[in-house]
């Protein structure tokens, strides 16, 4: 009986810890992808936004502004199991939303050098948004450094005291601001996927990926126009609603 107790105990912690570790490994994966990278001959096919001619070659892959701790927090990483890509044994790890219509990604993990040498944009839906993967891949990996930027201090609190009432998609939260002649933009990220919420005075023309919503400034009215930034697939800005007294 003790035996037996004992391995259910193990059983339910190894079913506990599987997805925190997995989790753990993709994590460890894209942070060693900050100073480490393959190099060789990789084909980048990008279905959406649409383009005349969605695949191209490069050296390497296009960075994806990953963000590790909102990644922990938004998504649920599994363990697909082992593949090949280039020549080279590496293990599939898909990453699904926890909440929202966010796309989801997998990734293709170099066993040897823990470091991505695939991975794909999918919608919630299910259709292919861009693949970039190596077919082939040098002798040895070489060091870089890269990272995201860092997150301005007072963002989060700056954008809800000038909008008040506006509610981001799940899981997004700013991270960047740019501005323009015309007013100013703002990134937001859910730790893979990012969106530009242009704020603006006037609306403008609907299109695919864009969707736009009249919210309240300080002293009139504001057009949040949310788009699809380099690595997004959809996303939906909107006003909370008013309570009618």
């Amino acid at each position: 009986m003790r035996l037996l107790a004992l391995g259910l105990a193990l059983l339910g912690a190894a079913q506990a810890a599987g997805p925190e570790a997995e989790m753990a490994e993709v994590l460890g994966a894209l942070k060693q992808a900050r100073t480490l990278a393959a190099r060789g001959q990789a084909e980048v096919t990008v279905l959406f936004p649409p383009r005349p001619e969605p695949t191209r070659r490069a050296a390497t892959l296009p960075t994806v502004p990953a963000r590790p701790n909102l990644i922990a927090q938004n998504f649920t990483a599994t363990r697909v199991g082992p593949d090949t890509v280039a020549g080279r044994a590496v293990i599939r790890y898909d990453l699904t939303p926890k909440v929202g219509q966010a796309a989801r990604w997998s990734l293709w993990v170099d066993t040897a050098w823990n470091v991505p040498l695939a991975y794909e944009e999918r919608s919630a839906g299910g259709a292919l948004a861009r693949r970039a993967a190596f077919v082939k891949v040098g002798a040895a990996p070489v060091r870089q450094n890269v990272a995201p930027p860092a997150v301005p201090a007072g963002l989060r609190a700056a954008l809800a005291q000038a909008l008040p009432g506006l509610r981001l998609p799940p899981g997004f939260v700013p991270s960047g601001v740019g501005r323009r002649a015309a007013g100013m933009d703002i990134v937001l990220t859910d730790g893979l996927n990012t969106l530009t919420l242009v704020l603006a005075r006037r609306d403008v023309a609907a299109a695919p990926g864009v969707a736009s919503r009249r919210v309240a400034g300080a002293l009139c009215g504001w057009w949040a126009t949310c788009r699809l930034g380099p690595w997004a697939r959809r996303c939906r800005a909107s006003p909370a609603p008013t309570r009618r007294r």
